[in-house]
């Protein structure tokens, strides 16, 4: 049910807005990093519980923040998101409690979720908000139920199966530890029973927090004044709700991430000769007809065109690719553009700001460093290009350098087009080569060479004949 249409009789989905929890250090993590920006399948953790809510189209989206506010803040900086933030740790009902006076006047329903659950998926928000509506909750919970409940609040319920409330593990008798149904920790809320509830919680008797769950029996002992009705949805996949703690956990989450992408990229065309071991970022797109051979990994805002091949161990980031490109097995490639029909590696480097024209190609044991490969042009082998624009159909021999760096500052090597670099050629920049020109094998090359022409830099060869036969008798050597 999408979230722009409408329940007879009840609000539109539409007057919605979402509360995501991101204060928190996350301790367990043994991290100097807060928990919500670990990285995760390319992107923060948070950022997959954000895109969640901008695919819903929520009307506003509030991120509370409270533990390195500042770094949350700004590696959140570009999304269409509000910051509230929560200046000392006392719960998450304090920490929802603090989003108030943003949401002043605001009559609608409030989402609430934690910032780190990352496989949350619309379907089952979709539920949360329709059952919400249906029951005309004034609060409505996700729930799961798990083997091993440890570390979770337990959903309390009585003899008729309703739901009674919540109580955290800490403060669970041994009986309600027992209980195999959780609280998951998201919420679909009409706003004024929200905050209503919130200004009555008290301090817990073990930990002294706010905690969130506690508006629940609040609510429903509310009556008449609030609604007093509460609702429940069951996650039937407890991994879809389930928050991120430990570094474990980040782990089988990046998994499940990873194969969803690669589940959905194969399902518009794309081949994955082994869907285990290709690792796909939840940014990148990869056109029909793309085969990724083992081990393949692709980062980033990586874009992959049509009818491309990846070979084995390659690594894509931040890069864009053409239709019709052959990777080779082994290459690394950043924040580069690769042109339609190019061939690249195998085990070639391509580092950020090279661009490679139509039909490039690029060969074993290449690095290729901030530079231009004109249409056409091949640099087979074990050659550097660094900070040098070569134009159409340039051939560069194995071997060739450009010398880009003096110490002090880079300098620019243009190679025109149609030249012809010799073998193990040292282009010092800065240089320019003339359209047609040929540079013989093993020349060092340090002033202009004019269209055309043929460049010799080599030191004079001398030749000392009989001397090698004299050399290995001296050294007892037939």
């Amino acid at each position: 049910m999408p979230l722009t249409g409408s329940v007879k009789g009840v609000r539109p989905y539409q007057d919605l807005c979402a509360i995501v929890m991101a204060a928190g250090q996350g301790t367990r993590m043994c991290s100097d990093l807060v928990k919500v920006l670990h990285p995760l399948n390319g992107l923060p953790i948070v950022c997959h519980v954000l895109d969640l809510c901008r695919r819903l189209a929520v009307k506003r989206t509030l991120v509370v923040i409270g533990f390195q506010a500042e770094r949350v803040r700004e590696a959140l900086g570009d999304l269409p998101v509000e910051f509230v933030l929560q200046a000392e740790q006392r719960g998450t009902a304090h920490a929802v409690l603090q989003a108030e006076p943003a949401l002043q006047g605001f009559d609608g329903d409030i989402l609430v979720i934690n910032g780190d659950v990352p496989l949350l998926g619309e379907a089952l928000v979709e539920r949360l908000v329709a059952a919400h509506h249906r029951a005309r909750a004034d609060a409505t919970l996700i729930t799961t139920r798990l083997a091993n409940p440890t570390g979770y609040g337990r959903v309390l319920r009585d003899r008729r199966r309703a739901f009674r409330g919540i109580v955290e593990e800490v403060e669970a008798t041994p009986a309600q530890r027992r209980v195999r149904e959780i609280n998951a920790g998201i919420y679909c809320f009409r706003a004024p029973s929200l905050f209503a509830a919130l200004h009555r919680v008290r301090p817990s008797a073990v930990k002294k927090e706010l905690y969130l769950p506690e508006v629940l029996p609040i609510i429903h002992a509310g009556g008449r004044k609030t609604g007093g009705r509460i609702a429940t949805v069951l996650a039937e996949d407890p991994q879809e709700v389930l928050g991120i703690n430990t570094r474990a956990e980040l782990a089988e989450a990046s998994a499940v991430l990873r194969r969803r992408m690669v589940d959905r990229l194969m399902a518009e065309g794309v081949t994955c000769l082994d869907p285990t071991s290709s690792h796909i970022s939840s940014l990148a797109t990869v056109g029909r007809d793309t085969t990724l051979c083992p081990n393949v990994q692709i980062e980033g805002h990586t874009i992959v065109g049509d009818h491309c091949t990846i070979h084995a161990g390659c690594r894509i980031r931040d890069s864009r690719l053409g239709n019709r490109v052959t990777i080779l097995d082994g290459c690394v490639i950043l924040q580069s553009e690769i042109g339609d029909d190019c061939t690249i590696g195998p085990y070639a480097h391509l580092r950020p700001g090279s661009r490679l024209k139509r039909k490039a190609k690029v060969g074993n044991f290449v690095e290729v460093k901030k530079s231009v490969i004109g249409e056409g042009s091949k640099v087979p082998h074990l050659t550097y290009i660094g900070d040098a624009t070569l134009g159409d159909r340039v051939n560069i021999g194995a071997g060739t350098i450009t010398c880009n760096y003096d110490g002090f500052a880079k300098h620019q090597t243009i190679v025109e087009d149609g030249a012809f670099i010799g073998s193990n050629a040292s282009l010092v920049a800065p240089l320019r080569i003339g359209r047609g020109a040929i540079v013989a094998a093993g020349s060092a090359i340090t002033q202009e060479v004019p269209p055309d022409a043929v460049a010799f830099g080599r030191a004079q060869q001398v030749n000392k004949e009989g001397r090698a036969a004299e050399i290995r008798k001296a050294r007892g050597k037939k």
